[in-house]
């Protein structure tokens, strides 16, 4: 039935089988080790306090006999001082040994020792008042009777100390036998263990690193003379290799389907444009003119005066459209010099003073240094802030507060790049708008023409950068420009953006 089971579900069965055989022996020993460990701490914690409390019993009783003899001897009253002292000794001892007892077995016995111990101290003191009225005859009688009671005392207490010793060495059996268990199912584990990491070892020899080994060997060019320390590191060397070159591939491919089709896209917009531009410009600027020659030439009413404000705005807005378009189809080629992106933002800045102003927006730059000279077109760049900046300025009807950060840092594509983000905090940009925002055409203002946000993101691209947008609505939003330090990226999509746009 084996041979039915895939390769994969081979290893991972041995695998799996290993892992609980692991587990479970861990498990078992924690168990055990859990179970002895209680075990010790009830013998630690209770039979040998209560050991070391029989032994003192029959201490203190061996003490007060010696002292009683002692003052039978010589008649000394000290006798019987320390005397008094062991019977508080012997009681404090019965005391704790009860309070150590946890079956009724051994509470018996402390209590027989109790009782007895009673009668015994009353005969012992009459003993010694018959020694003290010189009755020496008659307390050495009774003191011989009474010697048995003391015996019984002392044999209760062995009895009670013996109790004890069985519960100490009951438990020391019991650990004795279950560190037995576990040696024995450690064993068979280990051995279980040895066997399934053998079978493991044998498939992943034959059926795994025999046929990476292989695959190394002709991924190397078939050389068998060669001596491979590491047959998955050099297969995966090499199939990192290939990934490498299938991704560089296929962002070229989409690079390139993606600008062929802006491309075709500007070759229709720019015919479109050509014929607005001569079709509605020179009229457009003719009408423009006349307007301006009545305005001054007629003396007009305030209604008058407000019409004419509002043809000129709406002429202007036309103006601005045809001027989008014609940007937009027919973009001015790049001038590139060495410049640092700090003077394109200072530009901007000055550039919006008043606009800034007006809408009670204030601007600030955080920047710890100039950022440093890069290939670039300051006024391209510049435009693309400008751009940036007017969008938050609209966005902030209330007011509010843009900020461009400035901050050198490293790029895995590119290396070395510059950053310039523009924040704001205006009301944030919809998740279903961002999806569309750098889109020709796509636009949420109602006299927008949609190509503002693309012609920045095609000017970002030519200088081999990209422009990224993040937004939390109702927080405001932060566009990221990035733009590579190093030129080669740079002139590579810029030659192959001026070539689709021709």
């Amino acid at each position: 039935m084996w041979k039915y089971f895939g390769l994969r579900s081979r290893i991972l069965t041995m695998l799996f089988l290993l892992v609980c055989i692991t587990v479970g022996g861990a498990l078992v020993s924690i168990w055990h080790t859990h179970v002895m460990e209680g075990v010790l701490n009830d013998v630690v914690d209770s039979e040998l306090p209560a050991l070391n409390a029989a032994q003192e019993l029959i201490n203190a009783l061996i003490m007060q006999k010696g002292y009683v003899s002692y003052f039978f001897q010589d008649g000394n009253p000290v006798w019987l001082d320390q005397l008094k002292k062991f019977e508080d000794v012997f009681h404090d001892w019965l005391k704790r040994a009860r309070r150590l007892s946890d079956n009724e077995a051994e509470k018996e016995i402390l209590n027989e020792i109790d009782s007895r111990y009673i009668r015994y101290g009353a005969e012992r003191d009459r003993v010694i008042e018959l020694y003290k009225s010189g009755n020496r005859e008659a307390g050495a009688d009774l003191h011989q009777k009474i010697r048995q009671e003391f015996f019984g005392i002392i044999e209760l207490c062995e009895k009670n100390k013996q109790a004890h010793q069985e519960s100490i060495a009951t438990a020391t059996e019991l650990n004795r036998k279950r560190v037995e268990s576990v040696y024995r199912l450690a064993l068979f584990a280990l051995l279980t263990a040895v066997a399934l990491g053998l079978v493991l070892a044998f498939t992943l020899t034959r059926q795994v690193l025999g046929p990476i080994r292989e695959l190394a060997i002709r991924a190397e060019g078939n050389d068998a003379t060669r001596r491979m320390s590491d047959e998955v590191k050099t297969l995966s060397q090499r199939f990192e290799s290939l990934m490498k070159d299938v991704e560089q591939t296929r962002s070229k491919l989409e690079w390139s389907r993606e600008h062929l089709l802006q491309a075709e896209k500007w070759a229709v917009l720019g015919k479109l444009a050509a014929g607005v531009a001569h079709s509605v410009r020179n009229p457009l600027t003719s009408v423009k003119m006349r307007l301006f020659s009545l305005e001054r030439n007629l003396n007009l009413t305030d209604d008058q005066k407000e019409d004419f404000e509002v043809i000129s705005d709406a002429m202007r807005q036309i103006d601005s459209i045809v001027t989008n378009f014609l940007e937009f189809s027919r973009p001015p080629k790049l001038k590139m010099r060495v410049s640092s992106p700090s003077d394109a933002v200072d530009m901007a800045v000055q550039l919006l003073v008043h606009r800034l102003e007006s809408y009670n927006v204030v601007a600030k730059v955080e920047r710890e240094g100039r950022l440093p000279e890069i290939p670039m077109d300051p006024d391209q760049l510049k435009e693309v802030l400008v751009n940036l900046m007017v969008n938050a300025i609209e966005a902030m009807t209330e007011g509010g507060h843009i900020t461009i950060q400035e901050q050198k840092s490293h790029s895995e594509e590119v290396g070395e790049v510059v950053i310039i983000r523009v924040i704001d905090d205006g009301p944030g940009i919809p998740e279903s708008v961002l999806e569309r925002l750098f889109q020709p055409f796509f636009s949420t203002k109602d006299q927008g023409t949609g190509l503002g946000l693309s012609i920045a993101t095609r000017i970002v691209e030519e200088h081999g950068g990209w422009l990224d947008v993040e937004s939390v609505v109702g927080k405001g939003s932060t566009f990221i420009i990035t733009l590579p330090v190093q030129e080669d990226t740079k002139w590579e999509q810029s030659s192959l953006s001026t070539m689709t746009h021709n």
